[in-house]
């Protein structure tokens, strides 16, 4: 209870410094602001994620499966649409949108379902992740959104056509997750000391982490993103990159170690279904807010022109995707495959031409094309896929394995 205790004191007080800098009206310069407000974020996120488990014991299920969504991404979203909304004021913040956008994307990729892998392979020599039957319905809806990102790029354009088609494939996927059958919420951390308490102080508590998070989201946003570019334009490194990579990381750290520490108690493939649902909500409602975002600020229904580097990095960040899906089609995720995911992704950031970001890109698609022609559990997985969700599994992903290696039915 110590431990956890100081868990949820250290998130507080990563918080509670911002707030305070906030409230005080002190401008420490570009680098302090970045780092104090980017550490807000990473508290205020910790936060989120104890407060969205605690409330899965009070809130009706259905009501918190469509809210929890929402809620568990908030510290990526508040970034990416602040800078979407600076957008229709600013052309250049398009560019700093998308950077955003793809980078949380192919992060929570190549490092997320990478390292979970590699954690249970260390921890319990297991050479792969296996998931439930039940993941296939995040596996459906994130093979559908990544089909339909890849005419983003072709468009040339972010539009509130794409918002609508997105975001009507992520209602669909909450209406799927949320006939899946009801599991008790396992705890962890400070949420399951907290859930110790009576009703009415958890409730209290539980509302408390999620304004307090949210208040030091809403503050730290804007500044966190204009510090990063001021920061950039100081140090002479390009605005874009840091956009791309330390503000997601910022962001996405809490969920990454969330997911780390699932592994390590051996409960991998709970790990990497919460992973695969945040891919799922990023290429769903993230990407589809945007225009909308930036069309309130426009005043008026508008369309984010891409230009070539955005259109490569969409591309890329599609690819990656249907890549990923593609892995995951026989419902497992091998340490071959981990290893190709984490390589090719941590290669590809020493490079910033065009022709090689297009080379990776076709790569991607060019690898899944060969793991179809090769693996016929891929290409039967892949049929099953647009069965009914109850049966559509392959009959070896109707297990799932646990860090001991022993097998129990789904």
């Amino acid at each position: 209870m110590t431990r956890q205790l100081l868990w949820l004191v250290l998130a507080i007080g990563l918080a509670l410094q911002w707030i305070l800098l906030r409230v005080s009206g002190a401008h420490p310069g570009p680098y302090l602001e970045a780092l104090a407000s980017g550490v807000g974020i990473f508290g205020a996120a910790f936060l989120l994620s104890w407060a969205a488990e605690l409330a899965q014991i009070d809130v009706p299920r259905s009501l918190a499966l469509a809210a929890l969504a929402l809620i568990a991404v908030m510290p990526e979203y508040a970034v990416d649409l602040y800078l979407a909304w600076m957008a229709a004021k600013d052309p250049a913040y398009i560019s700093y949108a998308a950077a955003n956008m793809t980078g949380a994307n192919r992060l929570l990729i190549g490092v997320g379902w990478a390292t979970v892998v590699f954690t249970v392979w260390l921890k319990f020599r297991q050479r792969e992740v296996r998931l439930e039957a039940s993941h296939s319905v995040e596996l459906f809806y994130l093979t559908l959104a990544t089909g339909y990102s890849f005419l983003i790029p072709l468009k040339g354009t972010l539009s509130v056509i794409d918002s609508i088609i997105l975001l009507t494939i992520f209602v669909f996927y909450i209406r799927a997750v949320i006939r899946q059958p009801v599991h008790e919420p396992e705890l962890h951390g400070p949420a399951e000391m907290i859930a110790r308490l009576s009703p009415l102080p958890r409730r209290v508590v539980t509302v408390s982490m999620f304004l307090y998070a949210a208040l030091t989201i809403f503050l730290a946003a804007e500044p966190f993103a204009e510090s990063l570019i001021a920061t950039g334009k100081d140090l002479g490194i390009e605005e874009f990159l840091l956009i791309q990579w330390l503000a997601p990381l910022a962001s996405e750290s809490p969920e990454f170690i969330v997911a780390i520490i699932f592994a390590l108690r051996g409960h991998p493939t709970a790990a990497i279904g919460t992973l695969l649902s945040s891919k799922v909500n990023q290429w769903t409602l993230l990407v589809g807010a945007l225009p909308i975002a930036y069309s309130a600020s426009l005043g008026q229904v508008g369309s984010m022109g891409l230009d070539a580097r955005q259109v490569q990095e969409i591309f890329l960040t599609a690819a990656q995707s249907l890549f990923a899906a593609a892995l995951l089609m026989n419902f497992s995720l091998s340490l071959r495959g981990a290893a190709l995911l984490a390589g090719l992704f941590v290669t590809q950031l020493f490079f910033v031409s065009p022709a090689v970001r297009i080379g990776y890109a076709l790569a991607y698609v060019l690898l899944t094309a060969l793991l179809f022609l090769a693996s016929r559990e891929t290409r039967v997985g892949f049929g099953r896929m647009f069965r009914p969700f109850a049966p559509a599994t392959l009959g070896r992903a109707e297990e799932a394995v646990d860090n001991t290696g022993k097998r129990s039915t789904t």
